[in-house]
């Protein structure tokens, strides 16, 4: 293909930037486009996969048809089949009416499914079906319908991971996957980050009535440098933010600093834009406090169960008088004077290397193990505080969309509507 078509299907689609990665995707998508082929577009979250389904779709002869996005992680699991396939009346509790699914309306059109690998097993089976030969059945019904309808699919996740794990269909797989097309992240894609920016700032500008920022030649390099795990949605937030929060109008390197998270300088993908301070700001400490809370209660498990393994075990109480270190603040090594730490007494030294059977009473009574065990179930319920807590605070930071708070809790739309549910938590 020529450089100058591509460069009118960049202009048509709004599609920014240069880069060989980028124009070699519009490629595939503009030859693939005239077929009834199934494509599978791959690519990181916020990268613009969305764009390439309606290159597919406008410059096909399905163009007259409808064309329907639907995000596959965001329906309940329950309802799923219903959305795609339709159901009949009295098929299951709620369901009043007869209603047509997404595959039945959409007939001699697109369907765009984003999130594929967010699909449960059992609609992937159904979904198998009409890509194979163009027949679904609604939910509660034994008819057969048939269905002329072209599907495109995407996801941010390795699909032959899942297939190896039994989370995805590895028929369905290599079914969808007869054209590919990757969609670069922006931290590949080179100067194009510059031009994004450059157009967000004018759009903007525009839409605030504000003049438009641009960046001196000392910020310029910080941008390129960044490794922009968001891609192309991250971009366009925080030009937002600095096109509204800034007075000056020219942005100098530590300005654009201000709004970068802090991993900047990691080559670790970033969990969350780091808030400024504020009480009700949705942070990455949280999400650090709730991955440490989450190590600490495994460790504590872990030590309990080799703790009891080996205190019923007398003949492996050298194993204890050798590691003991690792049993600090479990039952009878409750003690100051602990592991590499010298004794002081011998009392201390005595109540340590003692087989278990000789052991005083005390030291074990039903008392001494029914605090441990509250302690264990009271870390637990803080655990579990911490989680509700931290799915609140972005839920009231994204104002209640279920979307942009699972993205920044690092979760599907599905598990947080289960979170939901599991703590009754109102939106």
């Amino acid at each position: 293909m020529r450089n100058i078509d591509i460069q009118s299907i960049k202009q048509r689609f709004g599609i920014i930037g240069n880069s060989p990665q980028l124009n070699y995707a519009i490629q595939v998508a503009v030859q693939v486009a005239p077929t009834d082929m199934t494509v599978l577009i791959t690519g990181e979250s916020g990268s613009g996969k969305e764009s390439f389904s309606k290159i597919i779709h406008q410059l096909s002869p399905r163009k007259h048809g409808q064309f329907i996005a639907i995000n596959c992680g965001a329906i309940p699991e329950g309802t799923i089949d219903s959305e795609l396939f339709g159901h009949e009346k009295g098929s299951f509790t709620g369901a009043h009416d007869t209603r047509k699914g997404y595959f039945e309306v959409t007939d001699g059109g697109t369907i765009f499914l984003d999130e594929i690998g967010e699909m449960p097993l059992g609609t992937q089976a159904r979904l198998l079906r009409v890509l194979e030969n163009g027949e679904f059945i609604k939910v509660g019904s034994s008819k057969v319908q048939k269905t002329d309808v072209r599907v495109v699919a995407a996801t941010n996740v390795n699909l032959l991971n899942a297939v190896e794990k039994g989370r995805f269909r590895e028929d369905l797989y290599y079914r969808l996957n007869t054209v590919p097309i990757t969609v670069p992240p922006l931290r590949e894609r080179g100067d194009d980050v510059y031009l994004l920016f450059r157009k967000f700032a004018s759009d903007f500008a525009e839409k605030y009535r504000v003049k438009s920022i641009t960046l001196m030649p000392d910020a310029i390099p910080v941008l390129l440098d960044f490794r922009w795990p968001g891609n192309i949605r991250q971009l366009k937030n925080i030009v937002e933010q600095i096109s509204v929060l800034e007075y000056e109008r020219e942005i100098d390197a530590e300005t654009l600093k201000r709004y970068l998270p802090r991993e900047q300088a990691s080559h670790v993908p970033a969990l969350l834009n780091a808030e400024k301070s504020s009480d009700q700001s949705f942070s990455e400490r949280d999400i650090l406090y709730k991955v440490l809370f989450d190590m600490r209660r495994d460790v504590s498990d872990l030590k309990k169960l080799v703790f009891e393994m080996l205190t019923h075990q007398p003949a492996e109480t050298d194993l204890l008088k050798e590691h003991g270190h690792l049993f600090e603040n479990i039952g009878h090594y409750d003690t100051p004077h602990f592991g590499n730490r010298p004794f002081q007494t011998q009392e201390q030294h005595d109540a340590f290397y003692l087989p278990m059977k000789q052991a005083q009473p005390h030291e074990y009574d039903d008392q001494k193990i029914e605090d441990i065990q509250h302690e264990n179930a009271e870390e637990s319920l803080s655990l579990e505080d911490k989680e509700k807590e931290l799915i609140v605070k972005a839920l009231k930071k994204h104002n209640n969309k279920r979307k942009y708070a699972a993205q920044d809790l690092g979760i599907s739309e599905r598990t947080l509507y289960r979170k939901l549910k599991q703590y009754e938590i109102e939106e």
